[in-house]
């Protein structure tokens, strides 16, 4: 907790000031241009990754980067997703995946979740991703196939499939590499871009 602090001191003392013209500007303006739904994972930081300026992103993080299909009822990944488009006027969602995720690690390789019901629960969102690599155990593979399971699912939020509708809306597949920096484009985008060329 001691690093944490002493980093808002940092941030208080030497960030803030050097960009107090945006946060002035950002204190009054919320308009990102993206929903980013990415993992949990401590290692991958979307304005890091991206580049972005505070304000820039709407992000949305949890494990595995999953994103449940819409059903009815609370959920807050939908909640934030709607908000995104239809508040916040977003014209792009990314998903990103990356490598050496400990949840697409725990599905490749059948680990007994028994211990955590709560997160075996949660990667149940998953089940379309197990089952298009059941056979192989290949987490990069796993990796990807989920980032093109979620973005199937985001279709089903009806703020997403209306954006997608009238073409204010793109969408986004990701998988991040966290030992070179690269970034792969492997979703809906970079399958269209395929079948033009």
């Amino acid at each position: 907790m001691r690093d944490l602090a002493q980093g808002v001191t940092r941030f208080q003392r030497d960030v803030h000031p050097a960009k107090a013209d945006l946060f002035a500007h950002l204190a009054v303006n919320h308009t990102p241009h993206t929903l980013f739904i990415g993992c949990s994972d401590a290692r991958v930081v979307p304005e890091l990754i991206t580049a972005s300026e505070p304000g820039e992103l709407f992000v949305v993080r949890t494990a595995g980067n999953l994103v449940p299909s819409h059903a009815p009822g609370p959920d807050a990944v939908a909640a934030a997703i709607e908000y995104a488009i239809a508040v916040l006027g977003v014209t792009d969602i990314v998903v990103c995946g990356h490598s050496g995720c400990g949840a697409m690690t725990a599905l490749a390789e059948a680990h007994d979740l028994r211990g955590v019901p709560a997160v075996a629960e949660w990667l149940r969102h998953a089940d379309a991703s197990r089952a298009r690599t059941a056979s192989c155990g290949d987490v990069a593979a796993l990796v990807r196939q989920n980032v093109l399971a979620q973005l199937a699912n985001l279709v089903t939020h009806p703020s997403v499939a209306g954006g997608l509708a009238e073409g204010t809306l793109t969408l986004h597949g990701w998988v991040y590499d966290i030992a070179t920096g690269d970034v792969e484009n492997v979703g809906a985008d970079a399958q269209a871009t395929a079948s033009a060329a």
